[in-house]
């Protein structure tokens, strides 16, 4: 398997909810066929009737209730996840809307209704396939077909890994970057900024202004999310938690339990705005997208983090992800919310160990922490929307993410006998011996309990 070589903004990406597989891939997939479709030669774009797209697994299973069908709209008429507004997808909630896509010389009219919902079990390679075709009649003009893997990445049959720069301090696995971090004598986010000007060919400055813009939207998402009430999108009726929430920490003064309430309000209120279909950053993934902004804030506003320090967390955070995706995976399609929450939660523990100060073994020590009590989590959200249980994961997943940094931070180092790289593949096997039902599929877990009911 060849080194890691993820780029820290491929991870940590900007874009809009409320699962990244489901909102942020499709949308591009939706952009990047209408873009294919551009440069089709003219006669074929003339002789085109019609579009037709379907998904299968669970895009299929559960995208009405992840609106997906609005990120694919929103990408078709040329939306891109990281620069477009907050409530995007809020334009396309009426499915008996048409909407003409501009084929480059000719519009055809589409709605989100249109989009069909395949076979829940099929034979693509991925669980989260797409199929786009342009036809005339029963003839299929042009097709694309992508599988959206998590984490907003999108892969294609033939696809190969973009060629880019080859990292300056080549690696797999966190025994190997420990390797180099004692030949080098260099701390961990030194390494990680080395490697990430090495692949992209961004420089420093770039990189340090890139992760505050994803600071800046991750403490966008907190403070709208703690003051916003209401009702969350959807059939379930969802009331939003996070501003009773902090508004109890806050008449507590944030002392003793007011603290940890202030930590779970940070985490409803991003969760509750990928819920509404908001912009947020996936860390790793939209599903898990309230667990790391929650330590960030925290980390700023209550134990007086400077920027410097939140930039050198970040680095890790994203590194403890591209461990994951690399040797396991990041997608609850794949291997349950083990993948998202559990690994959102490994990355917030890494990162608040490091931009404490500690050094790599106590930051590795939190991660596995955080990854090894999350093993075997499913992701069954009731009704295929990212509520019911995912927000309140997320809280638990940051308040997880701050005891395993309590633990890793006092107790010895040598006491701790599981590393990192051991709980990853733990949670690889754990992910392919789980029942397809139990991983974003609602047809199983608390999904069928909530129907039971």
């Amino acid at each position: 398997m060849p080194a890691i070589s993820t780029s820290i903004f491929e991870l940590l990406k900007i874009g809009p909810g409320p699962s990244s597989s489901h909102t942020i891939g499709p949308m591009r997939a939706g952009f990047d066929f209408m873009e294919s479709v551009r440069q089709l030669p003219d006669a074929d774009r003339q002789r085109a009737g019609t579009v037709e797209i379907r998904l299968f697994g669970s895009l299929s299973a559960t995208g009405n209730g992840h609106g997906t069908p609005r990120a694919i709209m929103a990408g078709l008429l040329g939306h891109e996840p990281d620069t477009c507004l907050p409530n995007v997808l809020e334009e396309f909630d009426d499915s008996q809307r048409p909407f003409d896509l501009d084929l480059g010389g000719k519009t055809l009219p589409y709605h989100t209704r249109d989009i069909i919902f395949d076979a829940v079990q099929h034979d693509y390679p991925h669980s989260n396939t797409m199929i786009f075709r342009l036809l005339n009649g029963a003839e299929v003009v042009f097709e694309r077909i992508f599988f959206s893997v998590g984490g907003g990445f999108l892969r294609w049959p033939g696809w190969e890994e973009p060629k880019r720069g080859l990292p300056a301090y080549p690696y797999e696995t966190m025994t190997q970057l420990k390797t180099h971090l004692r030949a080098h004598s260099m701390r961990l986010h030194e390494l990680l900024l080395a490697n990430e000007q090495a692949i992209t060919g961004m420089t420093e400055e770039q990189i340090y202004a890139g992760l505050d813009r994803i600071t800046e939207v991750m403490e966008g998402a907190v403070e709208c999310g703690i003051v916003t009430e209401g009702v969350l999108p959807g059939t379930i009726g969802l009331q939003r938690k996070a501003p009773v929430m902090y508004n109890r920490a806050k008449s507590e003064y944030f002392q003793g339990s007011g603290f940890l309430k202030a930590v779970n309000a940070y985490a409803l209120a991003a969760s509750e705005e990928n819920a509404a279909g908001h912009c947020v950053v996936t860390a790793p993934t939209c599903g898990g997208a309230g667990v790391l902004p929650a330590i960030l804030h925290t980390l700023k506003r209550h134990m007086g983090a400077t920027q410097e320090e939140i930039r050198q967390g970040l680095l890790v955070a994203a590194c403890i992800g591209f461990l994951a995706k690399h040797n396991a995976s990041i997608s609850g399609a794949e291997v349950g919310c083990q993948g998202e929450v559990g690994v959102a939660s490994a990355m917030a523990a890494a990162f608040l160990a490091y931009a404490r100060g500690y050094r790599f073994q106590v930051t590795e020590n939190a991660a596995e922490i955080a990854m090894e009590h999350h093993l075997g989590l499913t992701c069954d959200p009731v009704g295929g929307y990212v509520q019911i249980p995912c927000i309140e994961r997320n809280a638990m997943g940051a308040v997880k993410a701050f005891n395993a940094y309590l633990i890793a931070s006092t107790l010895d180092e040598s006491y701790q006998k599981v590393d990192l790289d051991k709980v990853i593949q733990a949670m690889a096997q754990t992910g392919h011996d789980m029942s397809r039902k139990y991983k974003e599929t609602s047809l199983a877990g608390l999904a069928m309990s909530m129907t039971e009911c």
